[in-house]
């Protein structure tokens, strides 16, 4: 499991990581985002995280939109708001949007630790999150695996699958969900261990 961190101030965001690195000093990784159009590939790349943690004024969002788009793609993740804004402006807004926080930045790093703290999962041990082998996959994900296994690219695979490329990173997520990886090379592995396609 990982942690997002999305913000266009790298300092906020080396900040907040500093944080989560106090908390959880085994190990918990932590990918530095500066927009929401960024959270697809991310996914793609890393896997679903825990938690994400968003500031609310980002060069691609609007008030709390960034928080409504997150919810709809990513329904069970955690999603705590950072923000500059007071609480009483846009708290209730970014909960009806859905958001499981809000904390004003200006609170300082010790209200900061605790609020994170208490979105963290309770184990990130590899032993105990590793891969798992669904019981079916579909033929569209079998195509993914099998094109992930040759080494294509998202281009490559959208322009073989005649898809977009965004659409490519949406199924890309999801597959890595279904199969419990981080990475294209733990899925290909996996693919390739468990016998999940022909070759």
């Amino acid at each position: 499991m990982s942690v997002f961190i999305i913000d266009d101030h790298p300092l906020i965001r080396d900040a907040v990581a500093m944080v989560l690195r106090r908390l959880r000093p085994s190990g918990l990784p932590v990918i530095e985002l500066e927009r929401l159009g960024q959270v697809s590939q991310a996914v793609a790349e890393h896997g679903e995280p825990a938690v994400i943690l968003i500031d609310l004024k980002l060069p691609d969002t609007h008030g709390v939109s960034g928080v409504r788009e997150l919810r709809r793609m990513l329904p069970h993740v955690k999603l705590v708001v950072f923000s500059a804004s007071p609480s009483a402006d846009y708290a209730d807004l970014a909960r009806e949007a859905g958001a499981d926080a809000y904390v004003e930045k200006s609170l300082g790093g010790a209200h900061i630790s605790k609020v994170i703290k208490d979105f963290l999962p309770a184990d990130t041990s590899e032993a105990t999150d590793g891969p798992t082998v669904p019981e079916k996959l579909s033929k569209r994900q079998k195509q993914l695996l099998a094109m992930l296994d040759r080494g294509l690219s998202n281009r490559d695979i959208a322009d073989h699958l005649k898809i977009s490329e965004h659409t490519v990173k949406v199924h890309l997520w999801r597959l890595f969900r279904r199969l419990n990886v981080k990475s294209r090379s733990q899925a290909s592995h996996l693919a390739r261990s468990a016998g999940l396609i022909d070759f």
